[in-house]
């Protein structure tokens, strides 16, 4: 079986990548899920929240795939405009970047250096390896251990650092075993070049397999509102207290909507995407969105959801 996948095969595999900030406030009202308030309202609305327990992030970042060329190739039309992108999130309270080096290839985590470093204090950025790119739209699975072992070095060189906070296996290669994937990536974390281990693109039972060869301390599956077959991915990171960070958490190229999303966002006076990233933010405490952009105001739009209260009726209904 061919081994090669596009872009739009990719996307439809059942879990995957992505996330754009938090400014410190609250979003207020009674947690809800299934229409049944939890037993401790608010929790999920925490403004932060600690990777691995050590990395405190706020618990909406920025996902940098957006910032690369068309089909998420290439330099960006408009390379000044991509690093003003990154600085601006980094001043609207962002402190979670997620990259990969498969984005461009190699084009988003350059970025991302050349606008921040020498990075601001508290500022994580998470990449990720084990996806190639032979081509515009193409995405080609190696988990093989010396190839990941390559990918990580070069990721540091790239993002000029000594250690990578958050290292991410981009997926599970079908053709290598999870066991041989996950031995490089710690073998490079006990020579200190990996502070922590998350996985994408996983099922609940991937997870647990994972974590009987290293600790992971997160999952990058795709979710919004109107894909949510990552349920029990995310039941199951909250209940060991890994972060869930959601790629395409506004639907990406095919969007969210509803009736019922178009009515509580007149309601609020704020964009669709808002109220599906403030929904997001009060489906779990352990969710971390990382919506991408390569538009200030788009960012800016999605910094402003951190502060949307939605009312627990609004989130049973758009919660279906």
């Amino acid at each position: 079986m061919d081994n090669m996948i596009t872009r739009r095969r990719f996307v439809g595999m059942s879990a995957a990548t992505g996330a754009a900030i938090l400014t410190g406030g609250k979003i207020a009202g009674s947690t809800v899920r299934a229409g049944l308030a939890l037993t401790s309202p608010g929790a999920a609305t925490d403004p932060a929240f600690k990777i691995g327990g050590d990395l405190e992030v706020n618990r909406l970042g920025f996902g940098a795939m957006r910032i690369t060329g068309e089909g998420i190739w290439g330099w960006p039309p408009d390379r000044a405009n991509a690093l003003k992108v990154l600085k601006r999130a980094v001043e609207l309270g962002v402190n979670l970047i997620d990259t990969a080096d498969a984005y461009g290839p190699e084009t988003s985590e350059l970025l991302i250096a050349e606008a921040l470093h020498p990075y601001p204090k508290g500022l994580i950025i998470a990449t990720k390896g084990g996806l190639t790119r032979p081509g515009p739209g193409n995405w080609v699975p190696n988990g093989h251990a010396d190839y990941l072992k390559g990918c990580v070095d070069k990721s540091l060189k790239r993002l000029r650092l000594d250690r990578i906070d958050l290292y991410q296996l981009h997926t599970v290669d079908p053709k290598v075993p999870m066991e041989e994937s996950l031995g490089a990536l710690k073998e490079m974390q006990s020579a200190g070049k990996i502070r922590h281990v998350g996985l994408s693109n996983v099922s609940p039972e991937q997870i647990a397999r994972a974590r009987k060869v290293l600790p992971i301390v997160s999952v990058q599956n795709r979710y919004n509102l109107g894909d949510r077959k990552s349920e029990k991915a995310i039941d199951y990171c909250e209940k060991e207290n890994l972060g869930f960070l959601p790629w395409f958490p506004v639907g990406g190229g095919r969007s969210v909507k509803s009736a019922a999303l178009d009515a509580v966002a007149k309601a609020h006076g704020v964009s669709v995407y808002q109220v599906a990233l403030a929904w997001l933010l009060q489906r779990s405490p352990v969710m971390l969105p990382i919506p991408g952009t390569s538009n200030i105001q788009h960012l800016e739009d999605n910094v402003a959801a951190a502060k949307l209260k939605l009312t627990p009726e609004e989130w049973k209904t758009l919660a279906g």
